[in-house]
Parts: structure tokens; sequence; C-alpha cells
């Protein structure tokens, strides 16, 4: 099984962390600094949270279930997390009692969501709907024109990390494939913490690693990401090179679905080019509303 109990996850996040983190960075220097292999030692480590060397080892060996909110806030301070890896190790270190396992509900895009997607395409933006383990729920047409139409693939295939990883069109897509495919990697991680008895993200990450050697790679590295703003560059086969800026969004404070939209600056080649693949890829006979009910309704058969 690819997605383990809450205290297998929970001591391989910690080491792997602490891993990362130079004894120079925390200020230890002369023979703290004398190491076969880099990132801090367990004693250091717990000397800076404040907690004792035995305590911490339960931990991160998987000896100990849980552990206080204020020894993940000063473990969390002491290895220097971000805000997505401080929410993942309190996810981690204060599981919920187990529930008996249940087929997940489908997942519903509400009907204003779908509405602003279709006015977002009026002004050159695309947008897509990420749901659990990044189903692709909704898209509007430029998002398909530009990024591929989930809506033509079978519907176990409408997955953004499965599009990534075994679509050969994706490698040629992104101007920077392997730092988008790290990204969703650590976004796998994030909803594998929130959702950790979810059997299809299990499967999901079991087909990835099977098919994927990158995958296989960077899924033990536990890196954890929340997508927010950013940049990213495309390789557009019929438009060329554009760059977007994204933001990402909870529709109605769902934190199971990410509304992303892409925009640019108006004038721009970028934005030339978006407004001139909107203009090739004409809409199909259905109406947009039509088009992105069907993909949400068909996500979770």
């Amino acid at each position: 099984m690819f997605v383990d109990d809450h205290r297998n996850d929970l001591a391989e996040f910690l080491s792997s962390r602490r891993a990362r983190i130079s004894p120079e960075e925390v200020g230890l220097r002369g023979e703290f600094a004398r190491r076969r292999v880099p990132g801090l030692r367990r004693e250091e480590l717990a000397q800076l949270a404040g907690v004792s060397v035995d305590y911490y080892t339960r931990l991160e060996q998987g000896r100990s279930r849980s552990a206080s909110v204020d020894v993940l806030d000063a473990l969390a301070t002491a290895l220097r997390l971000n805000d997505a890896e401080r929410d993942h190790l309190h996810r981690l270190g204060r599981p919920q009692p187990a529930k008996r396992r249940s087929r997940p509900r489908p997942q519903h895009v509400d009907p204003t969501t779908l509405h602003l997607m279709e006015r977002l395409d009026d002004a050159a933006s695309p947008a897509f709907i990420l749901g659990r383990r990044l189903d692709v729920l909704a898209h509007n047409r430029l998002a398909g024109a530009l990024i591929t139409d989930f809506l033509r693939l079978p519907a176990p295939q409408r997955n953004q990390a499965r599009f990534v990883f075994l679509d050969p069109h994706a490698r040629e897509l992104y101007e920077d494939w392997k730092q988008v495919a790290m990204d969703t990697v650590a976004m796998l991680r994030d909803d594998a913490g929130r959702h950790p008895d979810d059997p299809k993200l299990s499967e999901l990450v079991g087909d990835l690693s099977i098919h994927s050697e990158e995958f296989r790679t960077w899924w033990p590295r536990h890196d954890v990401q929340r997508r927010n703003t950013g940049t990213k560059g495309y390789h557009h086969p019929v438009v060329g090179d554009l760059t977007v800026r994204y933001q990402a969004l909870n529709p109605g404070g769902d934190e199971d679905q990410t509304l992303i939209v892409y925009t640019t600056d108006p004038g721009s080649p970028s934005d030339t080019a978006l407004r001139l693949l909107a203009n090739w890829h004409e809409p199909e006979p259905e109406t947009p509303p039509e088009r992105t009910a069907t993909l949400r309704e068909d996500a979770d058969r």
C-alpha cells in the first residue's frame, strides 16, 4: 500500500525534513559540522525543539501514535517548515480516529462556479477546477484548448497527475515539465495527509509509481505543497510559447476543490497567443455549461 498509516508517514516526513537542514543553517558549527550524512542529527533537532531525544526518536521511528500541538509547533519551527508543511505535520501528528472505510462521495461543482468559468472564457482566461487527488472536475473551453480536453478522455483518466506523468504531450507542453511534475507530487502528498484513507488515492499513487520512474523517485521525498499563486510557461503546438500567471481559489470555501485561473498582461504576446487560441479552438455543438457539467458528473464514476 502506498499511502501508509499516519505513524509511518509522520516518521518519514520528519526524517526527510531533518535531512534537508544543514547544521550551519541553525548555527551549529565545528564538531557538529563533521558528519557522513547531510542534515541534522536527531539529538540536535530534539535540542532545537526543546524535547527529549528519546521522545523525538520514538516519533521518527513510528513508535508513537501522536504528539501534542505544542511539540508539533516546536518541531515545525525547528525544521523551518512553510505553512503547507506545518499543516501537514499537524495532520500526521494529530490523526483523527479511524473511521470505517466508505466510498468517497462524488464531488459536485456549484453552478455559479461553472458560470464564472464560462465568463472567464470571454476574458481569454483559462480556468479549471481540481478536486480530491487532483481529479479534473471541470474546465472552461480555453483551458481545454491550452492543456487538454479532459472531456474526451475516459473518466478515470481525467486527473491532472495522470496527465502530467503519463501523457507524452505533457512533457512537450510545459516549459519546465520537471518542476510541474515535482509540484504535482507535492500537491498529491498534501492530499494524502488530508485524506489518508482514500482508496482511490492509494490506487492513483500505485499506478503512477508503477508507470513513472520519476514519480517513483519523488514520492518518498515527502515534499508538500499547496498551489497559491505563480507563473507557468507553455510550449503550445498551435500558438507557440506563452507564460501565464495563476491564482488558486477555494470556491465556496471547499478545501477539496481548487479553482485555478490563468491570466496574462493585456496586449502582451502571451495575451495575444491566448486570444488566438480562443479563436482557433471553436466551441463544440453543446454549450459550455453542458460540457463542464458532463465532466463533473462523470468524474467519480
